[in-house]
């Protein structure tokens, strides 16, 4: 388990105290409304905390990808709205997150204020690392909370390089994330079983071989399964598949086996004339896939879109009997609602392991988007909004952003 400082281990009182918190503020917008807050969500507890303990609480952030200049329309004065909207408190604008203007406008707060700091990537030292900009921003705090796992994984300046320079915590939401995640692959109960979905094997081929060696079922879903169906030989007609990653899902098929885990691949599958919702749907076995590449209607050829129900169901169960379960990726083309029966099964299941007793934690955008889209966001465990750190760390990377707070003399 890696060792971490949380908000628990700061000074009960902090009147007067400024203290930097690198939250992740990159969230998408829809014109001057934020269109998913659920970021913005999760750091609430770590702000209002420290808010409520009479710290000046500082926001750290990144806001899309300026490339280290000074844009408006990249400006995190635009989330001083949301957050007041959001916090119920006070929240105002600082217009650099490091120098002499930064630090004027911070010594007319008081205590219990918050105050977001202008874009870190106007500077381009942020995503360098720059140990001078690092010191800039320490410079303003007295102490530094990293709650922002989902940029955990980059060695930035306002990610790692300010926990140099200051005594470091975890937030809440960053402490959530790491106490879920280690407890499903340091220690788990189990059975463990890992559900893995998505377009490609090559952006989870890690993810896989890492798990392989953690769990005891590996149930694969989404396009990246049609990869693996081909390497056992199946026919997969039109459908996506990438031709030089056969060979590494035979040779995980094979490290598998030797380690006695099951990988469950899809036995029936829904198939589609072309890549639409209104194109021909059929529902065969996976032996049963038609090779006719000039389909009458489209001019291609038929492709895999989701699992089928018998999948869908053996999934289920699998999943319903695990004691820990960790799920990133949809089983389908999830955006279209013909082809998202195989995630919303998955989805289901997970809640009913849940509520069953199970460890359950999901990552990924959209089997996020189906728990909440069935309502059942209250019924897992823990729902990661970490995106490519989450993915990391089922690698078995060290994420920059974590290494840094581990215990060590300030």
């Amino acid at each position: 388990m890696t060792k971490f400082k949380t908000l628990d281990d700061l000074p009960d009182d902090l009147h007067g105290k400024r203290v930097l918190v690198r939250v992740d503020l990159n969230v998408p917008m829809d014109g001057a409304s934020v269109a998913d807050d659920t970021r913005l969500r999760a750091m609430l507890p770590s702000v209002l905390e420290l808010a409520d303990k009479g710290a000046l609480v500082l926001l750290l952030s990144h806001f899309g990808r300026p490339k280290g200049q000074s844009r408006p329309d990249m400006s995190t004065a635009q989330l001083v709205r949301p957050l007041t909207a959001l916090t119920g408190r006070s929240v105002r604008f600082i217009e650099d997150c490091q120098g002499p203007e930064a630090e004027r406008a911070i010594m007319t707060m008081l205590p219990g204020n918050i105050g977001i700091l202008e874009n870190t990537r106007f500077h381009l030292g942020e995503e360098a690392n720059d140990p001078g900009l690092a010191k800039g921003m320490a410079a303003l705090g007295d102490y530094y909370v990293n709650d922002a796992f989902s940029a955990a994984h980059r060695a930035h300046a306002s990610t790692e390089g300010v926990a140099h320079f200051l005594p470091s915590f975890a937030g809440r939401a960053m402490e959530a994330e790491l106490k879920a995640l280690e407890q499903a692959l340091g220690n788990p109960e189990r059975p463990v079983a890992a559900v893995v979905g998505g377009a490609k094997v090559s952006s989870k081929l890690a993810v896989l071989g890492h798990l392989v060696g953690k769990v005891d079922h590996l149930i694969i879903g989404g396009g990246m399964a049609n990869t693996f169906l081909k390497s056992t030989g199946v026919p997969v007609g039109q459908s996506l598949v990438e031709e030089d990653r056969v060979k590494d899902a035979e040779a995980l098929l094979g490290k598998a086996e030797l380690q006695n885990v099951r990988v469950m691949l899809p036995k029936d599958v829904i198939i589609a004339s072309e890549f639409s919702p209104d194109a021909d749907i059929q529902t065969v076995g996976i032996r049963e896939m038609p090779e006719d590449i000039g389909h009458k209607r489209s001019g291609g050829g038929w492709r895999i879109l989701d699992i089928g129900p018998v999948t869908s169901a053996e999934y289920a169960e699998v999943i319903r009997q695990a004691k820990t379960v960790v799920w990133n990726g949809p089983m389908g083309v999830f955006e279209m609602q013909p082809f998202a029966g195989g995630t919303l099964a998955v989805a289901q299941a997970v809640c009913n392991a849940t509520e069953s007793g199970a460890t359950t934690i999901v990552g990924g955008g959209d089997s996020v988007a189906a728990i909440e889209q069935m309502g059942l966001s209250d019924c897992v465990t823990h729902i990661s909004t970490g995106g490519g750190a989450s993915l990391e760390f089922l690698e078995g990377v060290t994420l920059p952003g974590v290494a840094a707070l581990r215990d060590r003399e300030k």
